[in-house]
Parts: C-alpha cells; sequence; structure tokens
C-alpha cells in the first residue's frame, strides 16, 4: 500500500493528541485509528533505531474504558505492519503489562487513560528495559513513518478488511507473573485475618486484586463496582468518593447490600486504584483518605530504602520525618518519565 511519509511531530501538531506526564494523551475524538496507528509506528521505529536487534514481538493491554478495544485494534494492526507479532494480554493493571514486557525484554503498549474521563484515553509505552524516558520521547517525536492510504476510511477509522490478523494471546501470562511477584514477597498469608473494601469501581485491575488480596490471607470484599467508566484520581479524590468511603467504614452498607453493624465497623481499610491500576487509593478504618505520597514515605520506609526518586509535590513529610536522613533523596520534575 502507498502513503506519504510523516513525521511524528507533525502528527502531534495535527492531531492535537501530544505527550503528556505519560505517553500520549488527548480527546477520544482525536485519536482516531490513523493517530493511534501512527503513534504505534512511530514508537516502534524509535525502537528499532535505538536497540542493538529489534524484538519480534511487542505486548499490548488496556484498560475498561469504551474507547480502549478500538484502540487496541488500531495498535496490534500497526505492530502487523511493522513486521512485528502483538502479543495480547487482555485487559490487566498497567504494572502487570510492563512487568511482563521488562522480563520477555520486548516492549509494551497500554491502551489507557489513567484516571482522566471516559471520552479521553491515552496509550503508555515502554522499552524492553523500562518506561520511556523524556529524552526516549525527543527521540520517537523525530520519527518518520508512512501510513497507507488504503487502511483507513475518511474519519481516521480502520476499514473492517484491513482489522489485526496475526495476534496471539498471552494465555494469562502476565496475569499470572503480576500475582505470583506479590506471593513470593509475601509468602505466608500476612493479610491473615484483615477485612479490606474494594472499592472496584471500573478499575481494570480489580478483579486479579480482588483474588490477589483474597489469596494473601486477606478477607475482602467487593465494593462500588461499576459497569460504566469512572475518572477517579487517586491524588484528586471526589468529594463522593470520599462521603462514599466514610459510609462503608461506619457500616453504612445498605447501598450495596450488605449486612453491617454501625457500632463494628466492618474493615480494617478500603482499598482501590486509578483507572490502569497503577496509582493506589487508600482510606483508613474510619474513611479518612491516605495520601498517596504519604503511602510513598511509608512503604519507602517499610522497605529500607536506599535512594528515593520523588517529584518536587511529593509530601515533606519525606525530610521533615528523618527516617531517610542519611539516604540519598531525588526530587525530579512532576511526570513518571522524570522519576
Amino acid at each position: 500500500m502507498s502513503g506519504l511519509p510523516m513525521k511524528i511531530d507533525v502528527l502531534m501538531k495535527k492531531s492535537g493528541v501530544p505527550f503528556g506526564t505519560s505517553g500520549v494523551r488527548g480527546l477520544v475524538s482525536d485519536m482516531t485509528d490513523r493517530v493511534c496507528y501512527a503513534y504505534t509506528l512511530g514508537f516502534l521505529a524509535f525502537i528499532k533505531r535505538t536497540l542493538p536487534e529489534s524484538p519480534k514481538r511487542v505486548a499490548v493491554a488496556g484498560d475498561l474504558r469504551s474507547s480502549t478495544p478500538r484502540i487496541l485494534r488500531a495498535v496490534r494492526r500497526a505492530i502487523e505492519d511493522a513486521g512485528m507479532l502483538p502479543v495480547d494480554c487482555g485487559f490487566i493493571p498497567t504494572p502487570a503489562l510492563s512487568l511482563y514486557g521488562f522480563t520477555n525484554a520486548i516492549p509494551s503498549i497500554m491502551v489507557t487513560g489513567s484516571h482522566i474521563p471516559d471520552d479521553r484515553n491515552g496509550m503508555k509505552f515502554n522499552r524492553p528495559d523500562g518506561e520511556i524516558l523524556k529524552e526516549d520521547e525527543e527521540l520517537i517525536r523525530q520519527q518518520e513513518i508512512t501510513i497507507p492510504h488504503d487502511l483507513f476510511g475518511p474519519e481516521g477509522m480502520l476499514k473492517p478488511e484491513f482489522f489485526p490478523s496475526q495476534t496471539v494471546s498471552d494465555d494469562g501470562g502476565a496475569k499470572r507473573m503480576y500475582t505470583d511477584r506479590y506471593l513470593k514477597a509475601f509468602p505466608d498469608k500476612p493479610l491473615a485475618g484483615v477485612r479490606i473494601g474494594l472499592f472496584e469501581h471500573s478499575a481494570v485491575g480489580r478483579d486479579v486484586i480482588f483474588e490477589l488480596l483474597t489469596a494473601l490471607g486477606a478477607q475482602t470484599t467487593s465494593l462500588g463496582r461499576s459497569e460504566h467508566f469512572l475518572a477517579i484520581d487517586t491524588e484528586a479524590v471526589r468529594a463522593e468518593d470520599i462521603g462514599q468511603a466514610k459510609r462503608w467504614a461506619a457500616g453504612n452498607c445498605a447501598i450495596d447490600g450488605m449486612a453491617c453493624d454501625p457500632a463494628n465497623p466492618p474493615f480494617d481499610v478500603i482499598f482501590s486504584t486509578d483507572g490502569d491500576s497503577d496509582r493506589p487509593l487508600l482510606f483508613d478504618e474510619v474513611g479518612r483518605l491516605v495520601r498517596g505520597d504519604v503511602l510513598g514515605v511509608l512503604c519507602a520506609r517499610f522497605l529500607d530504602a536506599d535512594c528515593i526518586v520523588t517529584p518536587v509535590n511529593s509530601n515533606t513529610m519525606l525530610e521533615r520525618s528523618a527516617w531517610f536522613g542519611k539516604r540519598h533523596t531525588i526530587r525530579t520534575k512532576i511526570g513518571s518519565p522524570y522519576v
């Protein structure tokens, strides 16, 4: 098929879908199949030019927002046209896909808008050895790709006759690898006796996290499952979600059909994640929000970290706690590629 060459930075300006804090994001109406196909080609061209040996497979997965299956289809077609084999890992957390890619030394692409509304989406790109960094983004911008004319209709959508046909399944391998990592790190059911309310909403990791918490010994209760995508931001939690957590913690669970005794709060903790399940959301036993950067400090202390890298907007308790006074603390610009 013939087509005209185009640089990715030109596509960014024309499409209105730029690099954000982690990969590319934009309105679903702007993220046509053509745009997502082109971004995938640009990323893979970058991979081929920067690695001594080009990988033969690319792992893909997505979140539960309504536009994700369509975008995944365009991504898989681009992988095929780049002469590589797409490995479908299904709908799993971003960290599960990343772990699968890193372990198998292959690139991976996660279709997700994370916590942003359903009318938006995005794509996160991983090299075989880690998430793309800001310098990688600049190299991707400079890649020149060719988009075949005949693949797409007038609205930029992939024609049915050109849907991908070479995709293979990971047969649940990414999910197993993700759960096994936790079960091996924390053996002997360390959560035995802990009562956890799992606020599932539309987080892509809701099922695997339920299974994982239960396998670790917790008494896990499903809360607030939604069949429609909810934009849950773990660092800008909606007032209605905070209020709901307090009602769950107080034993007022009529909305979920639970039998609760107000004199005996049902949960030790209420846990959740954002849309692609790479950021935690935690409420304590009375429904008070525990901010993510506070959780980060507590985890660093638990792990006895030698070096801590975090954005400039993280909680100053990191320094004021004096827990890491003799260790190396680095504060970066905001955005995971900087961290």
